[in-house]
């Protein structure tokens, strides 16, 4: 993996200390589209679940997970696509 899915994975773990966390870099299936770079790491789909979202709304959610990622979003990340759970959730 690379620079960026290493930045994902550490700054979620570090933040919410999930108990689930997928990540996939979804970047080829976006080459030729803006935002895509050579070499992927530009689009992300993350899967996580972590006791921090437990009676949290989904949007609330998204936006704790966007915060914890604003650095990555601001510059190398052009999309990412968040599925944020609390525990027992699917």
């Amino acid at each position: 993996m690379g620079a960026i899915f290493d930045a994902i994975q550490d700054k979620l773990t570090a933040a919410f200390q999930p108990t689930r966390l997928e990540i996939v870099d979804d970047s080829h299936r976006h080459a030729g589209h803006s935002g895509a770079r050579e070499g992927g790491e530009s689009h992300f789909n993350v899967t996580i679940e972590a006791a921090a979202f437990s009676g949290t709304p989904r949007v609330a959610r998204q936006r704790m997970v966007h915060r914890a990622l604003a650095e990555e979003l601001a510059g190398p990340l052009h999309a990412l696509s968040v599925k944020a759970l609390a525990p027992g959730e699917a």
